[in-house]
């Protein structure tokens, strides 16, 4: 599935995938995938893409239908 919240508060700081890469470490391609949703990142990178963007797990991590498939 899409990371379109990853790429949305990406985007609202005028960060490029580059950008980003470079504050956590990791290439552009691994950004890239996770935007696209080909790659799961381990929860220490999900953590850092958080801080360097300012933003909770909750926020960019979060899946709505997961949530309420198990509320039913």
């Amino acid at each position: 599935m899409k990371n379109l919240k990853l790429k949305s508060a990406r985007a609202a700081l005028d960060m490029s995938q580059q950008d980003l890469a470079e504050a956590v470490g990791v290439s552009r391609q691994t950004i890239n995938a996770i935007e696209k949703g080909d790659y799961n990142p381990t929860i220490r990178l999900c953590r850092a893409i958080c801080r360097a963007l300012g933003k909770t797990l909750n926020d960019l991590f979060w899946e709505e239908e997961d949530y309420e498939e198990n509320e039913k």
